[in-house]
C-alpha cells in the first residue's frame, strides 16, 4: 500500500465518523428542541438560544477534526514512518 492511499485512508476514517456522529447529535439536540418549545412556547427564545450553542459545539468537533485531517493529508508528519 502506497503511503498517498494509506494517508488518504487514515484522514477518511475519522472524519466520516465525526460528521456522522455529529449528524445523529445534531438530529437528537433538534428534536429534543423542537419537544421543549411543544411543552413551552413561552420559552421558545431561550430554548432556541440554547440550541443553537449547542449546535455550534457539536459542529466545532468535527471542524477540528476536519483541521487535524487537513494537516495529516498535506503536512503528514507521520510520512516517515509509513515508507514515503
Amino acid at each position: 500500500m502506497s503511503s498517498l492511499v494509506a494517508t488518504i485512508l487514515a484522514v477518511s476514517f475519522p472524519l466520516g465518523i465525526a460528521a456522522g456522529l455529529a449528524a445523529i447529535g445534531m438530529g437528537m439536540v433538534a428534536s429534543k428542541a423542537v419537544e421543549g418549545v411543544a411543552r413551552q412556547p413561552d420559552a421558545t427564545g431561550d430554548i432556541n438560544r440554547m440550541l443553537l450553542i449547542a449546535l455550534a459545539f457539536i459542529e466545532s468537533l468535527v471542524i477540528y477534526v476536519l483541521a487535524i485531517s487537513l494537516v495529516l493529508l498535506f503536512v503528514n508528519p507521520f510520512m516517515k514512518f509509513i515508507g514515503g
